[in-house]
């Protein structure tokens, strides 16, 4: 009987040859030495790149070449900003009529340029699909007295003079605002509206108290810490200056394990060949600014603190309400669930801040878009060219379509066409969709604590008496005794600066390290990954990066607990005057009396607006019902209808039939039923063969997507039915939608030729105007039934409207 022999395995042969095994130890000894070598000589290249990069008038990362068109030094409140325009790079064409885009970076501790860092990235995405770019960086040091105030108007004036510069476009700028941009962006647009196209915000943080339990311990830091007294305290010893890096190192505190090891054992690990993408990220890493005390002290009581901003409470000091329910542009909000710097609930809350219900984002005319991302952390929202490639290429390709998108809630997920039914039809690599929402769906996504809000007001609360007990005994003297030159030598010892100049050639200890680094260069022996010694190594550094995950997951629920048992005690809250008026803890926008008058009136304005309009209403009315009704929509129902344009509405503008598209889309949201009905009425007056036209046009249109589905085709049934009504003296012939209440034969014959106009009828008009509000009770339809933009709920008798409840928002 042959039993096998077990032959051992390459990785073992070493351990059973003595020599083998000696040979396998020096090769990876001699190796680790070469290894280390160059790993230092990596480490002095990163200090000289810190030294040079920070010596210079103007830093940045960014990767494209540009012109300053605007200095914000020179505005009557200077700031640190500037406004520069994107040289587009050789072999890409800008169509100067395209929407420009406007790339807003974060003023969080680094330097500027991170939205532009390669050509995979924001800027890159826009400029290779023909937009004209614009690039908002700042400085290292900000202006005497500036404040956040000065950077929101300095904000505005820069997008002024970029809507100054392209007077033929029709479209407004889309904006862009990463990280810390992204809530001042929000802030201009509530000021300054009618400035803005569509807003992205990636990975911003809107919603400061929002946060799910057992996750993103940064939001507990300003409880833990006492409150915003030590901001003042570093502005104070900053001789009025704030050092960014202290932002930073609050960063790099949430994962010690990729700090303090991984992230250097990678370039040990991998000197031949990470050296070069670990450099040119620390370029930026290691770019701290600075920020004013003024400023950083407004951001953490009134933002990281106080959350104010998601509540309406904010005024600037001119006495203008900062209220985001002002923004009229749509707002595309991109955050992750990796991202341990803006979770979801923070980058997403402020919705729920602001609106009870979907009723609330319609009257309010805004359109909310959100996409979650499954893993990538908070830099790879900005920085990942995977995430460029994918999502960022998919928001500029659809900006158009989002411009059109009636207000409410919607989110949007990515699909790979070539995974899909209908990839034939699909032109890019990737489809988005568009499924509308409720905010009782999204607060699932948010995973809001209302016991949370006690705690995190209590914090408020504490943070101004502390505050206001360091102003009255400390600070004077901390001011007497800081000065410009200890300020300095404070910025210049920060651990997180003091790195980079300790292993850099002003080091005289690093003298002989350039000349020994080429010597092992020139002769290298890399150990292949079969050693022995270099898989133990390995497994050493995944046991160290894992045990300093363990550490660091222990830590962060224990500071949980802490601020949970602390901020929690009722005593507490009642010692700091939380509960003796029984208000709520914070201002609920959304449940005040006058915002639901408010929904009402708007609702009712709607409604009265159903059957003004005349053919060109039709149409679009018609051609927006047929193409609907599916669980999600995309960008390819929006290229059907523009590309109908010259045949539908030859004579208007792209943006005219924008707004057109826009609002037939609201009508028909708020109320279908209504809508379908009142189209009879927007033909009065039209002869038989204009509405032969007008059918013929339709179905043209309807025919270049191709063959129609049976559900589409019942609903492009139920459009002729209404235009035959509308013909004159023509008698009406009941067709209509499957799930339509039936009808009886001598109920269709006894049907007028038209229905009772649902508000006086108007005359065919040429002009255009922007949507309306539409209601909750009909958004929520649209994401219940999973219809968009209008459901397949049963419909009213034709020329009746089903009756309507009266509802208080």
């Amino acid at each position: 009987m042959n039993f096998p022999i077990p032959v051992p395995s390459a990785a073992t042969l070493p351990m059973m040859d003595p020599f083998g095994f000696a040979r396998s130890a020096f090769d990876y000894w001699r190796d680790a030495v070469e290894r280390s070598v160059l790993f230092m000589d990596v480490m002095r290249h990163r200090g000289n790149q810190y030294l040079e990069h920070i010596e210079k008038t103007k830093p940045s990362v960014l990767g494209f070449e540009t012109e300053v068109l605007m200095d914000g030094r020179e505005l009557p409140r200077p700031v640190n900003y500037e406004l520069m325009r994107v040289l587009p790079p050789a072999g890409i064409e800008i169509d100067p009529q395209r929407r420009p885009f406007v790339v807003v970076d974060p003023r969080a501790g680094h330097g500027p340029g991170i939205g532009g860092f390669k050509p995979d990235s924001e800027i890159g995405v826009a400029l290779r699909a023909g937009h004209p770019c614009y690039f908002v960086g700042f400085l290292p040091y900000p202006e005497p007295g500036q404040t956040v105030e000065d950077v929101v108007e300095a904000e505005v004036a820069f997008l002024r003079c970029v809507i100054e510069r392209h007077p033929t476009t029709a479209e407004k700028p889309m904006v862009v605002g990463n990280c810390q941009a992204g809530w001042q962006i929000m802030m201009a647009a509530a000021l300054e509206p009618d400035l803005f196209g569509p807003i992205l915000i990636a990975g911003s943080p809107l919603s400061y108290w929002a946060g799910e339990r057992g996750k993103a311990p940064l939001r507990y830091t300003g409880g833990l810490s006492g409150g915003s007294w030590m901001t003042a305290l570093l502005s104070d010893l900053g001789n009025g200056l704030f050092d960014g890096a202290w932002l930073v190192q609050n960063f790099e505190n949430l994962n010690p394990a990729n700090t303090w090891w991984t992230k250097q054992y990678r370039v040990f690990a991998n000197v031949d060949t990470e050296a070069v993408r670990y450099l040119e990220f620390e370029r930026w890493w290691g770019g701290h600014v600075v920020l004013g005390g003024q400023e950083i002290q407004y951001i953490v009581d009134n933002l990281f603190i106080g959350n104010r901003l998601s509540t309406a409470q904010l005024m600037t000091s001119d006495g203008r309400r900062i209220d985001l329910r002002n923004v009229r542009s749509p707002v595309v909000v991109f955050c992750s669930r990796g991202d341990d710097i803006t979770p979801p609930p923070q980058a997403l809350g402020w919705v729920r801040d602001l609106y009870e219900g979907v009723d609330g984002i319609i009257a309010n005319e805004q359109t909310i878009v959100y996409c979650v991302h499954d893993s990538t952390g908070h830099l790879g929202i900005f920085v990942s060219g995977s995430v460029s490639r994918k999502e960022h290429t998919e928001f500029t390709a659809n900006m158009d379509y989002i411009d059109v998108l009636p207000p409410g809630l919607y989110e949007t997920s990515i699909s790979r066409a070539d995974e899909r039914a209908d990839a034939g039809l699909i032109e890019r690599e990737y489809l988005l969709e568009f499924t509308p929402r409720t905010v009782a769906e999204l607060d699932r996504e948010i995973g809001h604590q209302p016991d949370d809000e006690a705690r995190f007001a209590t914090v408020a609360r504490i943070s101004e008496i502390n505050l206001g007990l360091y102003r009255l005994f400390l600070q004077p003297w901390v001011r007497a005794l800081a000065t410009p030159s200890s300020a300095k030598w404070m910025r210049r010892m920060h651990p997180n600066r003091l790195g980079y100049r300790l292993l850099s050639d002003r080091n005289p200890l690093t003298l002989s390290l350039p000349a020994l680094a080429e010597k092992v260069r020139a002769d290298r022996h890399p150990v292949g990954e079969d050693n022995v010694f270099r898989r133990a190594e390995t497994l050493v550094s995944e046991q160290i990066a894992r045990g300093l995950d363990t550490w660091s997951d222990l830590r962060d629920k224990a500071s949980e607990q802490l601020f949970m048992s602390i901020y929690g005690q009722p005593l507490l809250q009642v010692l700091v005057g939380l509960r003796a008026d029984g208000q709520p803890h914070r201002r609920r926008p959304g449940t005040e009396l006058e915002h639901r008058r408010f929904i009402q009136r708007r609702q009712a304005e709607l409604h009265d607006r159903i059957a003004a309009g005349g053919s060109h209403e039709a149409k679009m009315r018609s051609i927006i019902y047929v193409l609907g009704g599916a669980p999600a929509t995309d960008e390819r129902n929006f290229k059907r209808m523009r590309a109908s344009r010259a045949e539908l509405e030859p004579s208007l503008k792209l943006a005219d039939f924008k707004n057109l598209l826009r609002e037939q889309f609201f009508i028909l949201k708020h109320d279908r039923e209504a809508a379908l009905e009142a189209i009879p009425t927007l033909l009065k007056g039209q002869s038989a063969a204009q509405i032969d036209t007008h059918l013929n046009q339709i179905e043209h249109v309807l025919a270049a997507s191709g063959e129609l589905s049976a559900h589409a085709a019942d609903r492009f049934k139920r459009i002729k039915s209404l235009f035959h009504r509308a013909r004159p003296n023509a008698t009406a012939v009941a067709l209509t939608s499957p799930g339509a209440a039936p009808q009886s034969p001598s109920a269709a014959m006894n049907e007028p030729a038209s229905p009772a106009p649902i508000a006086k009828a108007a005359e065919p008009r040429q002009t255009v105007t922007s949507g309306l509000p539409v209601s909750e009770s009909q958004g929520a339809q649209a994401s219940d039934t999973g219809r968009m933009p209008d459901g397949d709920k049963p419909a009213a008798a034709p020329g009746r409207r089903a009756p309507r409840k009266p509802r208080n928002a």
